[in-house]
C-alpha cells in the first residue's frame, strides 16, 4: 500500500505541474484550452469549467492539455483563440512550458527540504558509527551506534566512503575490523553480506556490506542558502541525466540499466519508507528527468514540438497536416518502443 500510495503521489505531482505549465502558458497567450486531463483515456471522473473540461482518467502515465486549433484541420483552427492563429514564439513557449515548470518543481522541493532539514554535516577525520542494520554482520560482531572504526584489515581508515568501497569489492568474504568502543579497543573478523547490484552497463554484480551507516548531523541553513544548494543540487541532476544519455550512445551504459514505471513504484515505496523528505527528494530528481525527457526532439514529445516549429522557421511555411501526422505517428510508435523496452527491463529486474 505504501509503494502505490507513494507512486500514484510521485507520477500525480509531475504529471499535473508539467501540464500546468502547458496550461497557464496556453491560458495567459489566449488560446482556448479544451481538456485538462491526468492520466490519459478512458474519462474517469470530469467537470467542465467555462470552455475547459477537467478530467482524471483511468491510465495514470502521463496526462495532456488540449488546445484549440492543435491542427490545422480543426474547423476553429484560424480562430482568434486557436494555437494556429498564434506565432511561432508563442507556440514555442507554450510547448516550453511543461519541461520549465519540471525544473520548478525541482528547485523548489529541493529549496524547500534543504530550509526544513539543513545540510547534513559528518566527522571527517574518524568514522563513526550511527546506526546499526539488524542481524547484519556488523551486528552480530558487536558493533554499535557511536563506535569509532579505527582498521580494516590492518590498514588505517578515516573516511566512511574508503570504508565502503573497499567493503564493496568483498562480497561474501571475510574482513578484520579494528574499533574503539566505549573504553575498549575490540578487533573481529567478519564476513561481509553479499547483494546483488547492477553496474553502469546493466550488469548484475555482487557488492559487500557490512551493515553500518555513518553517524551525520543537521547544520541549519538560511533562506537564500537553501535555495543556493537547491539550485546546485538541481544543476547536478541535470548533469546526470545528460551524462547518462550521453553514455547510452557512447555505449559507457547499457540500455539494460533504463528503468520504467514499475521501477519508479519500486524506488518510491522504497524512499517513502525512509521518510516524506526521501520521497520529496526523489520526486525532484524525477521531475528533472520528465523536464529534459520532454525536451528531445521526438515527435508527440514537447522537443518534437519545437523542432517542427524551428523547421517551420528554416522553411518559412507551415509544414503539412499528413507530414506531422505521419511524423507524429512515428514519434508515438518510437515512444510506446521505449515503454515496451523499459518495461521489459523492469520485469526481467524482478525475475532475476
Amino acid at each position: 500500500m505504501t509503494t502505490l500510495l507513494a507512486t500514484l503521489f510521485v507520477l500525480g505531482v509531475l504529471v499535473f505541474v508539467h501540464e500546468l505549465g502547458h496550461f497557464l502558458a496556453a491560458k495567459r497567450s489566449g488560446v482556448r484550452v479544451e481538456r485538462f486531463s491526468l492520466g490519459f483515456p478512458p474519462k474517469m471522473i470530469g467537470k467542465k469549467i467555462g470552455d475547459t473540461e477537467y478530467m482524471i482518467s483511468w491510465l495514470p502515465l502521463g496526462g495532456y492539455v488540449k488546445l484549440t486549433g492543435e491542427s490545422l484541420e480543426e474547423e476553429e483552427s484560424q480562430k482568434p483563440y486557436s494555437l494556429q492563429a498564434k506565432p511561432a514564439w508563442v507556440k514555442a513557449v507554450i510547448f516550453a512550458a511543461g519541461p520549465f515548470m519540471n525544473f520548478v518543481l525541482a528547485l523548489a522541493l529541493l529549496w524547500g527540504i534543504f530550509f526544513v532539514s539543513g545540510d547534513v554535516e559528518v566527522d571527517r577525520t574518524k568514522i563513526v558509527i550511527g546506526s546499526v542494520q539488524p542481524d547484519s554482520p556488523a551486528e552480530k560482531a558487536g558493533l554499535q551506534p557511536g563506535d569509532i572504526i579505527i582498521s580494516l584489515n590492518g590498514q588505517r581508515i578515516t573516511r566512511f566512503d574508503s570504508l565502503a568501497e573497499k567493503v564493496y569489492t568483498r562480497p561474501g568474504e571475510a574482513v578484520e575490523l579494528l574499533w574503539v568502543s566505549g573504553n575498549d579497543t575490540l578487533r573481529k573478523t567478519l564476513v561481509t553480506m553479499k547483494e546483488k547490484s547492477y553496474n553502469e552497463k546493466g550488469e548484475t554484480i555482487f557488492i559487500g556490506r557490512i551493515g553500518i551507516q555513518q553517524a551525520f548531523s543537521r547544520k541549519p541553513v538560511g533562506f537564500f542558502t537553501a535555495g543556493e544548494r537547491a539550485g546546485w543540487t538541481t544543476i547536478a541532476f541535470t548533469g546526470q541525466v545528460v551524462r547518462f544519455v550521453k553514455g547510452l550512445f557512447t555505449r559507457e551504459f547499457s540500455l539494460k540499466s533504463m528503468g520504467g514505471p514499475v521501477f519508479i513504484s519500486k524506488i518510491a515505496g522504497q524512499e517513502a519508507a525512509r521518510g516524506f523528505s526521501q520521497l520529496l527528494f526523489f520526486t525532484a530528481l524525477l521531475s528533472v528527468n520528465l523536464a529534459l525527457l520532454n525536451l528531445f526532439p521526438i515527435p508527440a514529445l514537447d522537443g518534437g514540438h519545437l523542432l517542427l516549429l524551428a523547421v517551420e522557421g528554416i522553411i518559412r511555411r507551415p509544414i503539412s497536416t499528413k507530414a506531422r501526422a505521419f511524423i507524429t505517428q512515428i514519434g508515438f510508435g518510437l515512444l510506446l518502443l521505449l515503454i515496451v523496452f523499459v518495461t521489459y527491463n523492469d520485469v526481467m529486474r524482478l525475475f532475476q
